[in-house]
């Protein structure tokens, strides 16, 4: 099976699987099965969520090198407001991961955190 199309809950064709799931949701695949011919809807889920241990804990982490780490936050595209906070903030746009891209000491500063999606876009 070969993956034809990878949704984002919000993007057209999400709608009823976003209200059934809610914030659980990560993505929608639709798979084509080549042998038979039939198309697949798959959904990835956050089966479960839990606290990492802090930075101080791990020795190895240079604590200026966490707090100088970029983030990458998902603003969905309606949230104009919050878009422009982040832009003022000396946020960058990511239209590759389509995410945007900002330190850590700014996402806590601007209580972004539960919206970080991945971190060090910069150097992928």
């Amino acid at each position: 099976m070969r993956i034809t199309t990878t949704l984002r809950p919000g993007q057209k064709g999400t709608k009823h699987l976003t209200e059934k799931y809610g914030e659980r949701l990560v993505c929608v695949r639709y798979r084509l099965d080549q042998n038979t011919g039939k198309r697949y809807t798959t959904i990835e889920l956050i089966e479960q969520e839990s606290e990492t241990c802090s930075p101080a804990a791990d020795d190895k982490l240079d604590q200026h090198q966490y707090h100088s780490q970029r983030l990458g936050l998902r603003i969905e595209y309606w949230e104009t407001d919050l878009r422009e906070k982040v832009k003022q903030a000396g946020g960058i746009w990511r239209p590759r991961h389509k995410l945007w891209e900002l330190p850590y000491s700014d996402v806590v500063s601007m209580g972004l955190e539960s919206r970080v999606v991945g971190k060090g876009l910069a150097e992928n």
